[in-house]
């Protein structure tokens, strides 16, 4: 049955109203507050209405009759039914089973949330006892999931379960009255704060962390015996592994490269950034040699930072060198602004966007845990990836578009997103925006983390490589210590396929690029082909080409 053209905009409603529910957290941080009380729903019942839901979403986009539509709507057609298709296909990978992730896991990131879930009226405030009441369903629905994987071999890497249970056991030896979960926004003044947080205490206390307690048993009884030593930590292992990695890939990707064609892309991509390393190593560190560059980097203490707060004002004042300079590369610009803030939690550096109601900035976090952890020549690149003029100019402004659907302006593109976050980085040497020949080693520093996952996480997932191998790669070919290069390739062990987004994604964006160059010589002005890329908020990335080039003739 074909659907009317019309439809195109109230499938795309239904569909955010979808994204929502699978999400309930990210709603509530982006301000849709009618699911405020509620968080993910893990359970392998919730995971199936999931896919036969989403698929449904992919067919009856793909019913709309594509030639009645305009240029926008042909575009939300696309997205939609790509969209929905990479839901049912990664929801069917029922990665829950052996997803043990001490990197984003909840008990790993739901403090960080938390302090951020906007609390504007009495009813979201109410809602969030209720919420606290579904975080402790997540945790039980999580253990017997844990408990499904190890009935079918498939479970989680070893280190990933024991890094997982010594945060949950950190969690729950915390003081009641300090745990992550009460740390909440300020309330509206008609809300009596001290009795919500009473009975959000007691929700703690009597639902919460018994379902944490529940979850870590699980992982430290049942699991943790069964679970991938460090020689397998890749999803090749898995019964239907390879399958899996492929799905994630194209997923991630958005591309139909294969693994071994990723693979190979990254050992061209080393090879060519040792030869930059060795091109500015004389004006930077004072050698050509790229072995000893790589050691300064990494072991100079001079080139670290030693204080968290000096990290923060680092990155502020890159970026405000950054926000000087957008005018004359970018025709359209955000009108919400973005910050900075320190967190000692997650990845090393992480964006949020902004609030849709406009009460909430976009603001990215840099992971002072270990500040002697920081290079002094990564904080300009970072702060130029993860803020202006990366995530922060391509989330906001896909949110302030006033002539897309909403799932559009909030859509996960992951090779389109990291991918201008990675452009942007060698597009602020473009601008000038490097204070020092120092800075720009950083420029080729990030650019080899991203080099290397391209080799690593095929070479785990795909390839069949241990966990140590994947860590000695990294050392060999980055300037990451023992300690960051490891807790990358856990990163990309538990999470397979993310890291490949990255150099992917700008590589693609750089062919754009250079096509529009190509078509229209002389021509060719950067804003407006900055503006054609980020003016319909994410796409995959043959879609992005098509969009451009019809743009840019």
């Amino acid at each position: 049955m074909t659907e009317n053209p019309g439809d195109i905009a109230n499938l795309a409603d239904e569909y955010q109203a979808f994204r929502y529910r699978q999400s309930p957290l990210w709603a509530h941080m982006t301000g849709e507050y009618s699911l405020a009380g509620s968080y993910t729903d893990v359970s392998r019942a919730a995971e199936d209405a999931t896919i036969a839901e989403a698929r449904s979403f992919a067919e009856r986009a793909e019913a709309v009759e594509e030639s009645a539509l305009g240029e926008q709507e042909r575009l939300s057609r696309a997205m939609l039914v790509w969209d929905a298709t990479s839901t049912a296909e990664v929801s069917a990978l029922r990665s829950a089973e052996y997803g043990a992730n001490p990197i984003f896991g909840a008990q790993a990131s739901l403090g960080t949330y938390f302090p951020k879930l906007s609390i504007p009226t009495a009813e979201v405030a109410d809602a969030m006892v209720d919420k606290l009441g579904a975080i402790a369903t997540y945790f039980t629905d999580l253990a017997d999931r844990h408990r499904d994987g190890v009935d079918s071999g498939r479970t989680p890497a070893a280190f990933a379960v024991a890094d997982t249970i010594s945060q949950l056991d950190e969690w729950l030896s915390s003081p009641l009255d300090q745990d992550r979960l009460l740390a909440i926004a300020p309330t509206p003044e008609d809300v009596d704060r001290d009795a919500l947080l009473t009975r959000m205490r007691t929700a703690v206390e009597e639902r919460v962390r018994p379902a944490v307690a529940t979850y870590r048993a699980v992982l430290r009884d049942e699991v943790l015996s069964r679970a991938r030593d460090d020689e397998r930590v890749g999803l090749v292992y898995l019964p239907g592994g390879e399958e899996a990695y492929a799905t994630l890939t194209r997923y991630y990707t958005t591309t139909g490269l294969t693994p071994q064609e990723i693979h190979e892309i990254g050992l061209e991509q080393v090879a060519s950034l040792a030869r930059e390393y060795a091109d500015l190593g004389p004006s930077a560190v004072g050698t050509d040699d790229v072995p000893s560059i790589l050691a300064a980097l990494r072991d100079d203490p001079a080139l670290h930072h030693t204080d968290a707060d000096e990290i923060v004002e680092a990155s502020k004042a890159a970026m405000a060198k950054a926000r000087a300079a957008m005018g004359d590369w970018f025709g359209r610009l955000p009108r919400s602004d973005c910050d900075v803030e320190a967190t000692t939690s997650g990845a090393i550096a992480y964006y949020f966007r902004p609030a849709l109601d406009g009460s909430r900035g976009g603001v990215f976090f840099m992971n002072v845990s270990e500040p002697e952890g920081w290079g002094r020549y990564e904080i300009e690149s970072t702060s130029f990836h993860e803020g202006i003029p990366g995530h922060h100019l391509q989330i906001a402004i896909a949110q302030e578009l006033e002539d897309l659907p909403d799932f559009r302006k909030t859509a996960f593109v992951t090779a389109y997103s990291e991918g201008w976050g990675l452009y942007t980085e060698r597009l602020a040497d473009q601008m000038g925006l490097y204070s020092s020949p120092l800075d720009r080693m950083g420029m080729l520093a990030a650019d080899s983390m991203r080099a290397c996952r391209l080799v690593v996480d095929t070479g785990m997932h795909a390839m069949g490589w241990s966990r140590q191998q994947a860590i000695d790669f990294m050392l060999a070919n980055s300037e990451k210590s023992v300690g960051h290069a490891t807790a990358e390739i856990d990163r990309y062990a538990v999470t397979p396929g993310q890291a490949l987004s990255y150099m992917i994604g700008r590589l693609e964006i750089l062919r754009i690029r250079s096509a529009a160059e190509a078509r229209q010589g002389a021509g060719f002005d950067i804003k407006a082909f900055h503006d054609a890329v980020l003016e319909s908020g994410a796409l995959p990335l043959g879609l992005l080409a098509e969009h451009v080039a019809a743009r840019l003739p």
